[in-house]
């Protein structure tokens, strides 16, 4: 598979014989393994440890929620960088594909995968310990056909993530809005839902495209 250069639509480009050009492209492969990693960095970014509460990150073992993992490209890079992580996806082909890589490459790598929905995981309260997610989190507002169901969307979503997050869980978020008022709008559900942080771009004054946030839970 190429580069596409046409925007992917939830969830038909990830379904059926798409779900396996994408789990056979090697450009795919190599942009989320790349961006996995860079995540992986901005995970212990040193501002990071400034944010609401001084704390910083020890070289323990964390579990890693893996939001829209795919057919698993991220969540291997952060196996294999020492962290036990849960793989969540809500297309089954995408997970079948994971799940089977997982098996046939026979790698001791820690990982769980768990077909669901973000809002609805079988997960306790306080039960993780960081939370990544790269180009997925765009499509939580998919369905959405007005701006009050968007708002109401993220509002619940983040709602969600912040309870299953421990003390000063960190959210390193890779996605893509449209434009300003996308941007600030999922900005926005997190400042509303006790996270707090700051956004990564790659040009000052850019208003739509690749962007990170790089968020931590507030302590009370």
């Amino acid at each position: 598979m190429s580069r596409k250069t046409k925007k992917p639509t939830f969830p038909n480009s990830y379904q059926g014989k798409n779900a396996e050009e994408y789990n056979q492209s090697t450009w795919m492969e190599r942009n989320q393994k790349r961006t996995a990693l860079l995540c992986i960095q901005y995970l212990y970014d040193q501002h990071l440890d400034n944010v609401h509460d001084y704390d910083i990150l020890r070289d323990i073992p964390y579990t890693i929620l893996d939001l829209g993992s795919g057919t698993g490209f991220s969540s291997e890079i952060l196996a294999e960088n020492g962290f036990r992580v849960i793989g969540v996806e809500i297309l089954k082909d995408m997970i079948y594909k994971a799940r089977q890589k997982k098996t046939d490459q026979n790698k001791d790598l820690d990982i769980e995968y768990i077909l669901s929905d973000i809002n609805y995981l079988p997960l306790r309260a306080n039960s993780i310990d960081h939370i990544i997610s790269i180009s997925a989190y765009n499509f939580i507002i998919h369905s959405a056909t007005t701006p009050k169901e968007k708002i109401i969307l993220l509002s619940q979503t983040a709602q969600y993530l912040n309870t299953i997050l421990k003390t000063h869980g960190r959210f390193i978020l890779e996605f893509y809005p449209a434009d300003e008022k996308e941007l600030n709008l999922f900005k926005t559900s997190f400042i509303n839902k006790g996270f707090n942080g700051f956004m990564i771009q790659q040009h000052p004054n850019q208003k739509s495209g690749q962007t990170f946030l790089l968020l931590k839970k507030q302590t009370n």
